[in-house]
């Protein structure tokens, strides 16, 4: 027999009875009030082109349907902010008039804005570089000992052609030979190289050590000592070192010193505040560390932009001028070893690893800078003249950037 038809299940949704959707139909828009429906799963259904037929065509005016061929012009005044703190202003190298024998003095430090922040205030000190001399021969990459070959070995002659050559505003004597598991030569035999150097050019100098606390402490203060007045940066004391001691022999002498930490904003803090007993503000400047392109450039960019907002926004224990040792570069085996042909030759490569270093440190407000090859040297400088002056850069000359052969 045949089965009869199973009644079809309702769909789920709205149910109306037949009278009232007569009703509604008759009326283009309905209002519900103090209506309520509780909803499951809800799921919206749009057929294509529905809504352009039910939308009003959008009518534009005839001014508006041509295609724009310019952008609007809108004024723009860059916003211009007020820091409670200043860097402290660092004087180095001491004149006839100060009792010293130099050619002239120079000053880092003195920001009351961030780095190049030309639009809130003008630079106060451009940036100086200081090139590395050794006082004895100590292994170099070939790209640059090709530029000092004639001049290794004697600390004289290499500062010489730093300054008249390469153009170094100051100059960094490294008395390697202290060193007690090298030549552990006396701190009389360290005051006669630095004399020599004094004769050989008029710049302010940085006397630096060989890493040994005790050795270092007993160098410096024979060279403070027997140099008064000649305003050298001390390079380094270090929290490991006899503090006290330290800054007594360099404030006694007239010179300045250069606080030492590794990238720890609160050790720094702690070393300055040590330092604080016994010399003022504008006889520290702070080295917190360079480490290289590759190396952890980005923690050294990043601990020396802190320390420098937290300067400027009233931390005076990190207010002070920042000294970059840039030469680690040379410490990445990428800028002196030989490698595969895609690297480019390491004769440029060398360089460019320093220079790129510096120039991102640059941007950190970095004031003084301790590099070694001199094509990075005049790199920096070209750089930091035309930041400094507001140089214009002829965009035409890097439109087709992608494109270029080399």
């Amino acid at each position: 027999m045949p089965q009869p038809e199973k009644k079809k299940e309702d769909s789920p949704g709205l149910k109306l009875s037949p009278d009232l959707l007569e009703l509604l139909a008759k009326f283009q828009e309905i209002e519900l009030v103090d209506f309520e429906m509780n909803v499951g799963d809800l799921e919206l259904s749009f057929t294509p082109g529905v809504a352009g037929q039910v939308m009003p065509q959008l009518k534009l005016p005839p001014a508006l349907k041509a295609k724009p061929t310019a952008l609007l012009q809108a004024p723009f005044a860059p916003p211009i902010e007020t820091y409670p703190g200043k860097i402290a202003e660092v004087r180095l190298g001491g004149t006839k008039s100060d009792g010293g024998t130099r050619g002239k003095s120079i000053i880092v430090g003195g920001e009351t804005s961030p780095a190049f922040y030309t639009f809130e205030r003008p630079i106060a000190h451009t940036p100086v570089v200081t090139l590395d001399v050794f006082d004895m021969e100590v292994p170099l990459s070939k790209a640059v000992k090709m530029h000092v070959r004639d001049v290794v070995g004697d600390p004289a002659a290499w500062a010489k052609l730093a300054v008249e050559k390469f153009g170094a505003d100051m100059v960094t004597v490294h008395l390697i030979s202290i060193d007690p598991l090298l030549k552990d030569a006396t701190p009389k035999q360290a005051v006669k190289t630095v004399e020599n150097i004094l004769q050989a050019v008029d710049v302010p100098l940085v006397i630096g050590g060989c890493g040994d606390a005790v050795k270092d402490a007993d160098v410096f203060q024979a060279i403070c000592e027997a140099f008064p007045n000649e305003r050298f940066l001390i390079s380094s004391i270090t929290r490991d070192m006899d503090v006290e001691r330290c800054a007594t022999f360099v404030k006694k002498n007239g010179h300045a010193a250069l606080s030492f930490t590794p990238m720890d904003l609160n050790l720094a803090r702690e070393l300055n505040r040590r330092l604080y007993d016994f010399l003022g503000k504008e006889d520290i400047v702070m080295d917190l560390t360079t480490a290289a392109l590759g190396y952890g450039l980005d923690y050294a960019f990043t601990n020396m932009e802190r320390a420098r907002l937290a300067g400027l926004m009233g931390d005076v224990e990190l207010a002070h001028p920042m000294s970059s040792g840039t030469t680690n570069a040379w410490a990445a085996r990428e800028a002196w070893l030989k490698m595969d042909a895609k690297w480019e030759p390491r004769e440029l490569r060398g360089p460019l690893w320093e220079v790129t270093t510096a120039l991102t440190l640059l941007l950190t407000g970095v004031d003084l800078f301790m590099m070694m090859h001199p094509a990075a040297v005049k790199t920096l400088k070209e750089v930091t003249n035309r930041l400094v002056t507001g140089g214009k850069v002829d965009p035409s000359k890097y439109a087709d950037w992608i494109s270029v052969k080399t």
